[in-house]
C-alpha cells in the first residue's frame, strides 16, 4: 500500500480525534492553551475594523472563530477547516452566535475572492499543512491591503536547557495524556509535526516571502508557542 500523503494523514488524525480534541488540548498544554489563544484573539480584535470580516483558517473545533465572534459581535467571522468531523463540533459549540459561519475548505486553496477579509488567522494548524508558504500566500491574498495575517503555533523551544525536557514530555507523555491508549498514535503524529516544523525565525522569514510587511513575533513558554503576524502592503 502506498504511503499516505501528509494531507491524508492529518485528515485521518483529526477525523478520529474530533470528539475529544478540546479536552485533550487542555490536558496536554497543562491548561496554558487558552492563554496562548487569548494572545491571538486580543491581537485580532484590536486591529480588525468595525463591521469587517475575519477568517479563521484550519479552524478545527472553532475555538478561535467562536471567541472572536463573541468578543466582537460586530465582526463577521468565517471558520474554515477541511475536516467535516471537526466542523461538526465547531457548529454545535458556535450555535448561539449569529455572526460566525463555517465552511469546509482547503487552506492551500481558499475558496474566497481576493481582498475579502480584514484579517486572517491560523492557530496550531500551519504545521499540519503540506505547503506553509502556499497557505500564507493564500491568507495574504484574501485579506484587504493593510489587513493582517496571524499565525499561532507550536515550536521546538529556543532554550537548550528546556529543549530536552520538552522533547521527553511531548514525545512520551503528551501522546498518552492527550489520546490515551486508544488515540496515542494520533497524538504521536502531532508531536512529530511540531518537530518537523520551521523554527520561529524561519517562519518570520516566510511571512516576508508571502509578501507581508511589518512582521512581528511574540514568544511564550521559552518559545514553545509563538504568535507571528504580518501586514499586507497597502495599494500605492
Amino acid at each position: 500500500m502506498a504511503e499516505l500523503s501528509k494531507r491524508e494523514k492529518v485528515y485521518r488524525v483529526f477525523q478520529q480525534i474530533s470528539q475529544t480534541y478540546d479536552s485533550a488540548n487542555g490536558r496536554i498544554s497543562l491548561g496554558m492553551e487558552s492563554r496562548w489563544k487569548d494572545c491571538l484573539i486580543e491581537a485580532v480584535c484590536e486591529q480588525a475594523a468595525k463591521g469587517s470580516r475575519v477568517l479563521d483558517v484550519c479552524s478545527g473545533t472553532g475555538d478561535i472563530a467562536i471567541s472572536l465572534a463573541a468578543h466582537r459581535p460586530d465582526l463577521k467571522v468565517t471558520g474554515l477547516d477541511f475536516s467535516p468531523a471537526m466542523l461538526d463540533v465547531a457548529r454545535k459549540k458556535g450555535t448561539p452566535l449569529a455572526n460566525v459561519v463555517w465552511q469546509e475548505g482547503d487552506a492551500m486553496n481558499l475558496p474566497f475572492e481576493d481582498n475579502t477579509f480584514s484579517a486572517a488567522c491560523i492557530s496550531f494548524g500551519l504545521r499540519n499543512t503540506s505547503d506553509y508558504l502556499r497557505v500564507l500566500q493564500e491568507m495574504a491574498r484574501v485579506v484587504v491591503p493593510g489587513g493582517w495575517v496571524y499565525c499561532l503555533d507550536s515550536f521546538v523551544p529556543d532554550s537548550l536547557v528546556i529543549r530536552p525536557f520538552y522533547s521527553v514530555y511531548f514525545r512520551y507523555v503528551m501522546p498518552l495524556l492527550g489520546g490515551g491508549f486508544r488515540h496515542r498514535q494520533e497524538y504521536t503524529w502531532l508531536w512529530r509535526s511540531t518537530q518537523d516544523f520551521l523554527r520561529k525565525k524561519e517562519l518570520l522569514d516566510l511571512f516576508g516571502q508571502a509578501g507581508l510587511i511589518d512582521r512581528q513575533m511574540k514568544s511564550r513558554l521559552f518559545g514553545a508557542c509563538v504568535l507571528h503576524k504580518g501586514k499586507k502592503p497597502a495599494v500605492e
